[in-house]
């Protein structure tokens, strides 16, 4: 069984998005260990790259800010083989496809299973051309996280189907944000989803406040959120991860 499932065992799953290295990676080890200690169930890690099509300004205001202060893969997977000595909840990487092909499909995904991560989110690799990494991270036991998008229709039974670790429902159209009011029809996606598959599903894109991520949890197993983490780093800095325990808590206690 997937290590990712034990994040949906209680009750709905809160899944904090945070940005390796910015401002600094002390800085996110202590976000991320807030954000455990105050009810995150699963950890979504980003590798920062320089063209991060999925984002919106905040997150790519977050690459920048990583990558302009020196931050590498290398160091990325140094620093959460040394947070997993006392994070012991399911852990996942969110990149792109060019990140794991520059490093080295084999050699990245191997190390994924090395320093103990779960998964790996890859939001510009099409579900039709999965294949390029599914059969790697079989290998080394590194669930290839799905998302289904508003204009998945017709795909959403198909790539339900063969679904891995849990399924990112991706909430509006666009990139990462906050939104005021996410209109999509998200009960008819979930529909579909559960008639195809028992792996858990999470909502994400556009979620920031205690009364959104309640709506979204209403009718999935959890939500995500990212940017308006990423807001209390670009305020706060290195003061920020007291700031991320409070709101992750409220979150939580909204599921």
């Amino acid at each position: 069984m997937s290590n990712i499932r034990k994040a949906f065992e209680n009750g709905k799953a809160f899944i904090p998005f945070i940005t390796c290295s910015d401002p600094d990676l002390d800085t996110t080890a202590a976000a991320v260990r807030a954000a455990v200690a105050n009810g995150a169930d699963l950890i979504e890690l980003g590798i920062p790259f320089s063209d991060p099509t999925a984002e919106g300004p905040a997150i790519q205001g977050a690459n920048l800010r990583a990558l302009n202060g020196g931050i590498t893969t290398d160091k990325v997977f140094a620093f959460v083989k040394e947070l997993r000595r006392d994070v012991k909840v399911p852990m996942v990487f969110m990149t792109y496809a060019n990140v794991v092909f520059s490093y080295g499909a084999e050699r990245f995904i191997s190390t994924c299973r090395d320093i103990e991560m779960d998964g790996l989110i890859l939001p510009d690799l099409p579900f039709e051309e999965k294949e390029e990494f599914l059969p790697i991270c079989h290998r080394y036991g590194v669930d290839l996280i799905s998302l289904i998008a508003p204009t998945s229709e017709n795909r959403i039974a198909m790539i339900a189907k063969e679904a891995e670790g849990f399924l990112y429902v991706v909430s509006s159209l666009g990139v990462t944000g906050t939104r005021r009011e996410i209109k999509t029809d998200l009960s008819s996606i979930i529909k579909v989803v559960r008639e195809n598959t028992d792996i858990p599903c999470a909502i994400g894109f556009g979620i920031s406040t205690p009364d959104q991520a309640k709506k979204m949890a209403d009718i999935s197993d959890g939500v995500i959120v990212g940017s308006a983490l990423i807001k209390l780093l670009e305020k706060h800095g290195q003061d920020a991860p007291p700031y991320i325990g409070e709101y992750v808590k409220s979150m939580k206690q909204a599921l």
